[in-house]
């Protein structure tokens, strides 16, 4: 969005791909509504009704499919269902999420790794339910709905091997497998004149991401992700399934409306006083003890305080998204301004305000224009 709108104002030159190669029509997208789903099944589906018959048309039109999901593994987490408790990382502030080909629990942050438990660690009941599905589990839920298909999975994982994931495309492109199912790693450029659709599984998770960007994030996957189908003589159609289709991002993405969701956002960021109509700053006190993270962070803000201006806002301190991290508790400061150049000098003069009373602000991380606030 904030390079879209350099590129409107002229301070970047904006060149415009118009058309596909050859004029190729763009997919049809069509939202599948999983409340409806819901309604009708009575427990909540992995993969809808229409989803399933537009997939066994594609098998039967010799055509291909890709499936989405932007979750690696198995099941999403471990809940106890007797207290009430997650099996969580020892490092992170995360839930871990169990891989059945490991046959055990991974963070997908620090990597750490342990077995699944006969009990639950909190309350000791047997009671353990696990919870949501990953892209491994999709792959077995495929399996058992299209037992004639010819089945593959792209991820992390499936790629770790040298040139793993090479022969799986490869095997696409020659028509060698009927359904991918996979993480982004399958929205990225691929040319597959056989693809004819696109199912896009669990819609909502990034849209609920506490992070300003993530509208535009969902927005750039899943554009993406629609450009896989159709790319040949075929023409191709998307399959969105989501429990808030209303939601104007998704609306957007329907219609291939990258100038309506650019209005739509900029709108918001206007009002919520986001980039690109300020300069932003995350400032992350980062330490394993608890004390001298807080007290860091602390210590900022009350300088920061002395040097607030009409043309900037602070925000915090306040515990990170991710508030654990490879055992590092994690604080941060949001520092908005009008532009690039009060957010620095006030940077500045913090830094040297600090350094004058003593306060080593070496270990804060300071990250100006920041991609990421977890």
């Amino acid at each position: 969005v904030e390079t879209f709108y350099n590129a409107k104002n002229g301070k970047y030159q904006y060149l415009r791909l118009a058309s596909r190669v050859q004029d190729r029509p763009l997919p049809d997208v069509t939202l599948v509504d999983m409340r409806e789903e819901f309604k009708t099944g009575g427990k909540k589906p992995t993969l809808s009704s229409v989803l399933k018959e537009q997939i066994q048309a594609r098998l039967a039109r010799k055509e291909q499919t890709l499936v989405l999901l932007n979750r690696r593994g198995y099941s999403a987490s471990v809940l106890c269902r007797h207290c009430g408790q997650s099996i969580r990382c020892q490092n992170c502030s995360i839930t871990l999420t169990y891989h059945k080909s490991k046959n055990g629990l991974v963070c997908h942050y620090c990597s750490y790794e342990q077995a699944v438990p006969g009990n639950c660690p909190a309350c000791g009941s047997e009671h353990l339910y696990f919870l949501g599905e990953g892209t491994e589990k999709i792959e077995v839920i495929l399996d058992k709905s299209f037992p004639q298909a010819r089945i593959a999975r792209l991820d992390r994982d499936t790629a770790r091997k040298k040139n793993a994931h090479l022969k799986i495309l490869r095997q696409v492109q020659t028509g060698e497998i009927d359904i991918l199912t996979g993480t982004q790693m399958i929205s990225r450029g691929h040319d597959f004149h056989q693809v004819t659709l696109v199912g896009i599984l669990s819609a909502d998770s990034m849209l609920s991401l506490p992070d300003f960007r993530s509208a535009e994030r969902t927005f750039q996957l899943f554009t993406q992700m629609s450009g896989r189908a159709g790319r040949g003589e075929l023409t191709g159609h998307v399959l969105i399934q989501t429990y808030f289709p209303e939601h104007y991002c998704l609306q957007f993405v329907r219609k291939h409306d990258y100038e309506g969701f650019f209005e739509k956002e900029l709108k918001f960021r206007k009002l919520m006083q986001y980039p690109p109509f300020t300069a932003m700053a995350n400032i992350l006190s980062r330490d394993r003890n608890l004390d001298r993270a807080v007290r860091l962070i602390n210590s900022f803000a009350e300088v920061l305080s002395g040097l607030v201006t009409a043309d900037t806002r602070i925000l915090g301190p306040a515990l990170s998204p991710l508030a654990r991290l490879k055992n590092e508790h994690r604080y941060q400061i949001l520092i908005k301004a009008r532009n690039r150049q009060t957010l620095k000098a006030l940077l500045q003069q913090s830094l040297a305000q600090g350094e004058k009373q003593g306060i080593d602000f070496s270990r804060l991380q300071i990250d100006m224009d920041p991609i990421d606030l977890m």
